[in-house]
């Protein structure tokens, strides 16, 4: 057996070590194995899990379906898993076959070419920061309910006071994020999946919980539309498609299991499994919750119902104790969720700076000796997420319209996947990774419905809507229309700079190349 003192003599990768073929397929993409290899199936599955974080997302959320769809909104819950699962699904293709960081960027540019996985990784990547930010406001949503003394600023009754404090809260939160991800991903995936964990744990206790407290049946829950939809065009179809974004913002990101391949043992094998098992166990988790709490709250005609969310019926139906035992999980869910989103953020800032396509490449690409990890972006990522929530304090309206406008983003993004995807599957040049995940004659269709899928949510999510863009305050077109004008801004400005001047320089760094050994193949271009 090669001991670790006979493999630091030899220049290229040791063929007896257990990473070798996880680190030739890198090679293979013309990429130095820099990254500290060290997480495991379950690792894998907590990073995305926890990016989807459904406590984070039902509690966060809830109180936005009830209120344009009435509780027959569940029914989006599995209308939109069954879109992501196709999405899902090809994205488990293109991970067996392409196991590297910043998984949306690598899987567009090997699809469609260097310009559209640059743009797909600029979508990716403004979307993931400006998310960060958004999970970060949820401290706001539950801390202040489980003890008065989180409202650090006023009494909360202030016309700032929980917006202040909301950005105060989330970044303390943002700064252990970025303190535990530069130390490296051993230590973030220690608390991710510990979190994980105890996320899982109290999602199914609440589910037990909730069903135990049941005072109506599930078919006068999914037929209750409260009235809605009566001045709507399109009746109450027009009000689900609204009440729909509660579900289409929560299910997103399981991505990031695959992200981590350059991190991951064997990825090709298990980063398919582990974006299937997060998303699937997502929606099955989630669904239940969303739907016992419709089944158990006392009143489903409530105000507080739509004004509380989900936080008000966990307290209500299940007391003061156990729902504020619920709501700590929450904050731990919470907590994991803004890990993996900076995590993520961090490995597609790397894999685009390490291909000198972004400003100061060299800087952001460069791994930390001690940490194996790349640290610079680590810390941008986190000050720009601050830096966000502030615009919180003064413009609620406008960081609303924002962090809506993320969602978007990365819905774009993964049409930039998988459109290129469709092309090459109609032109027979897509050929899945030998002896892995493949769709096999189900990988047309199912990439045509992800396709179609995709596009409809996204416009769906952009329709400018004056209850999501523009809900309060004065009416503003700039608003209503700020889904259109803010990712045409971020699209075509920063698509401009990349042509006029980054497009120019890119290309592997030289210190992050593949080394040409007598037993790693040429990379080839």
């Amino acid at each position: 057996m090669t001991g670790p003192e006979d493999a630091a003599r030899h220049d290229g990768p040791d063929t007896s070590l257990p990473g070798h073929e996880d680190d030739r397929a890198l090679g293979d993409l013309g990429y130095r194995p820099e990254l500290k290899r060290t997480l495991g199936t379950f690792h894998t599955f907590a990073a995305g899990i926890s990016y989807i974080s459904i406590l984070t997302g039902t509690f966060q959320l809830f109180y936005f379906g009830v209120s344009f769809g009435g509780p027959a909104y569940w029914w989006s819950w599995p209308l939109v898993f069954a879109g992501q699962l196709m999405v899902a699904l090809c994205f488990c293709e293109l991970a067996a076959r392409y196991p590297v960081a910043g998984s949306v960027y690598n899987w567009a540019k090997s699809l469609g070419g260097p310009h559209i996985g640059w743009l797909g990784g600029w979508m990716m990547l403004m979307a993931t920061i400006v998310s960060m930010s958004a999970v970060a406001l949820a401290y706001q949503v539950t801390l202040p309910q489980i003890d008065g003394w989180f409202q650090f600023v006023g009494d909360g009754s202030g016309a700032s006071d929980a917006a202040t404090n909301a950005v105060l809260l989330g970044s303390a939160l943002i700064l252990f994020s970025t303190l535990v991800n530069a130390f490296g991903v051993q230590l973030m995936a220690r608390i991710n999946s510990a979190g994980v964990f105890v996320e899982l744990i109290a999602a199914v206790a609440l589910i037990v919980l909730l069903a135990a407290n049941i005072t109506r049946g599930p078919s006068e829950v999914l037929t209750d539309t409260h009235g809605l939809g009566g001045g709507d065009s399109l009746g109450y179809l027009g009000a689900f498609l609204t009440a729909s974004l509660a579900s289409a913002y929560v299910m997103y990101g399981f991505d990031t299991a695959s992200s981590l391949g350059e991190e991951s043992h064997d990825p090709s094998r298990n980063a398919p499994r582990a974006i299937l098992r997060a998303l699937l166990a997502s929606f099955l988790i989630g669904g239940l919750i969303l739907l016992f709490a419709l089944m158990a709250v006392p009143d489903l005609a409530s105000k507080e119902l739509t004004a509380g969310g989900l936080q008000y019926v966990v307290l209500e139906t299940l007391g003061s104790t156990v729902g504020e035992l619920v709501l700590w999980c929450v904050v731990v869910a919470i907590t994991v969720c803004v890990l993996a989103v900076h995590a993520a953020g961090i490995r597609l800032m790397f894999a685009m700076a390490r291909d000198n396509n972004l400003p100061a490449g060299s800087v952001l690409a460069r791994v930390s000796p001690r940490f194996r990890t790349p640290v610079a972006p680590a810390v941008l990522i986190g000050v720009v997420s601050v830096l966000i929530l502030v615009i919180n304090i003064k413009q609620p309206q406008i960081f609303s319209v924002i962090t809506s406008i993320a969602i978007i983003m990365i819905y774009l993004a993964y049409l930039l996947v998988t459109v290129p995807m469709l092309v090459q599957r109609l032109r027979g040049t897509w050929r899945p990774a030998e002896g892995r995940f493949s769709l096999g004659r189900f990988g047309l269709p199912v990439n045509a419905v992800a396709v179609v899928w995709g596009a409809a949510m996204s416009l769906n999510l952009a329709w400018p809507r004056a209850e999501v863009y523009n809900a309060t305050g004065d009416q503003h077109w700039y608003l209503r229309w700020g889904a259109f004008l803010f990712i045409g801004v971020v699209a075509l400005g920063g698509f401009a700079y990349y042509w006029f001047v980054q497009r120019h320089r890119t290309g592997v760094l030289a210190e992050h190349r593949a080394v040409v050994t007598d037993d790693t193949p040429p990379a080839t271009s």
